[in-house]
């Protein structure tokens, strides 16, 4: 059985303004899995397009007991496609999460699974809403596709539409709004405050999205962005869950630092965004991102799915060299999140930095699969660079 790609080339990050634009999903056909994965899809680097791509979640192994496995997916398709790639496991942790909120939560915390999750923000080990959330993608992306939804214009204003990009656009946001309506019961079930936050903010801007689809504008499509980028999370977080790279890496991370103030469940009807208005550290963020791509540049161009014991002495220097570039940008990231004074924002930084510390753990016995612990890495970064962006 041939396994789907994970994600291209996941290390480099975009200047700020994130990835706009959104195209379909595409699921991945659920064939017998009698024995777990034989290795890691292949991951090939091509440079990035002007949209985001997102990972390919791989096939689960077969486990016994009381875990259950369920294959799902999403591979990535055009370099405009908004793909979305989740193998799941389904069982109920007992860990936590962190999350961002801008807003007073609304009812009764112990609505949420993540309501005690109050301490460091760490690297996600398991999740129960994974298969579901996979589910609602496919779902998703077979209404969007059928309207060729990743080949549109996203610079044609809506007062310059033909009555065919019209009835594409009407077409995807009901796709996105039965979509957000399903995925809406999953801030309430995730026992994880970040996740919480990653499905709040996919809400969030989706939304805005489809409130701006009568009169949108070139700029609107910002919102795509952070919509992509919190799914685009949320699939490569779920990715790292499934090949088990989380789990191997996860206690060699040293525990992030106490959030000074803890992010509330939102009403998941109507969650805020990220960014309600500008923050002070956009401006350092857009720098942090740009130098990282530039002082990654060669190790962007290795082929991903060479594993560390093939790398050429030159490879190997290269990938050596690299990992306290990463490091530094962790710490950097993790300061400027708990500078913005934005209890969410800095859980959200504060996870990327973990889950780039955690690529630095496993860069030295590298395998492909290890990938979905960068491309988390900078899904997050690109939340936050497409909230500032998409900031009012």
């Amino acid at each position: 059985m041939s396994l789907p790609p994970p994600p291209g080339s996941y290390g480099q990050q975009p200047p700020m303004g994130g990835q706009p634009g959104g195209g379909a999903p595409q699921p991945w056909s659920q064939q017998p899995y009698p024995g777990g994965p034989s290795g890691p899809p292949p991951s090939g680097p091509p440079p990035w397009g002007p949209q985001q791509q997102w990972a390919g979640g791989p096939p689960p192994p077969n486990g016994g007991g009381k875990t259950k496995w369920i294959l799902g997916g999403l591979a990535a398709v055009l370099a405009i496609a908004l793909v979305v790639v989740i193998t799941v496991l389904v069982v109920r942790p007992d860990g936590g999460g962190n999350g961002p909120s801008n807003a007073s939560g609304t009812g009764s915390d112990s609505e949420f699974a993540s309501a005690n999750d109050t301490g460091p923000v760490g690297i996600i080990t398991e999740d129960p809403t994974c298969d579901a959330w996979n589910t609602i993608v496919g779902e998703y992306s077979d209404a969007v596709n059928a309207v060729k939804w990743d080949e549109r214009d996203p610079k044609v204003p809506a007062n310059s539409w033909t009555p065919e990009q019209r009835a594409m656009y009407e077409t995807a946001g009901k796709a996105m709004s039965r979509a957000v309506d399903q995925s809406s019961n999953f801030v309430k079930k995730t026992p994880h405050r970040v996740m919480r936050i990653l499905y709040e903010q996919y809400i969030a801007y989706t939304r805005a999205f489809m409130e701006r689809i009568p009169s949108y504008v070139a700029e609107d499509d910002a919102l795509v962005g952070a919509s992509n980028a919190a799914s685009g999370s949320l699939a490569s977080i779920c990715g790292a869950v499934i090949y088990r790279v989380a789990q191997a890496v996860a206690p060699l991370v040293p525990t992030g630092p106490e959030p000074e103030k803890v992010a509330v469940p939102q009403d998941p009807s109507a969650p805020a965004q990220l960014l309600s208005g500008s923050n002070s550290i956009c401006g350092d963020w857009e720098t942090l991102v740009s130098n990282f791509s530039d002082d990654t540049a060669s190790w962007r161009a290795i082929d991903k799915d060479i594993p560390a014991k093939e790398w050429t002495p030159e490879q190997r220097s290269i990938n050596d060299a690299v990992a306290p570039v990463m490091s530094a940008s962790a710490d950097e990231m993790e300061r400027l999140g708990r500078q913005s004074g934005n209890p969410g924002l800095e859980d959200v930084t504060t996870l990327a930095a973990q889950y780039r510390r955690g690529f630095v753990t496993a860069l030295r016995d590298y395998t492909p699969a290890d990938s979905y612990l960068a491309l988390s890495a900078t899904n997050l970064v690109r939340l936050v660079t497409s909230a500032c962006k998409a900031a009012p």
